[in-house]
């Protein structure tokens, strides 16, 4: 069962955007946390710089490439990984930020996956509806 493409188009629009805040939400929220919220040593930590690796898909993921949604979608899971580390061995704030940052993790993936999923569908929706032969009305 194919929606139809006004659907799978406002489907992709909000995965796109539901990528791109998680993303700005992982960032700021990594920055936040190693300088201000819970960092590793008092007065911040250079533990920031692991949102740098974040930055570099954000200009692919605002013009829509396909591609960056692709990587993403595998490079995030380190970053999960640390969340589930932190989140189980840390003290309270820096374990609930690790588990914001996992759920966080967790939205960009999703989010990731479903608009390649649904920006193909959308693509073979339109190429079947231009091999379609023209109906008659009688």
């Amino acid at each position: 069962m194919n929606p139809n493409p006004d659907t799978l188009r406002r489907r992709v629009n909000m995965t796109r955007w539901l990528a791109t805040g998680s993303l700005l939400g992982l960032i700021f929220l990594g920055l936040a946390w190693e300088l201000w919220l819970a960092p590793l040593r008092p007065g911040g930590s250079w533990w920031a710089i692991k949102v740098l690796p974040l930055c570099i898909p954000l200009a692919g993921l605002l013009k829509n490439r396909m591609y960056t949604y692709r990587w993403v979608s595998l490079l995030i899971w380190l970053y999960f990984t640390e969340a589930a580390v932190r989140g189980w061995s840390d003290r309270w704030p820096s374990s609930g930020l690790a588990m914001l940052e996992g759920l966080l993790c967790i939205t960009l993936f999703v989010a990731c996956t479903l608009h390649v999923r649904w920006r193909f569908q959308a693509v073979r929706l339109a190429q079947e509806a231009s091999e379609a032969p023209p109906t008659e009305t009688a």
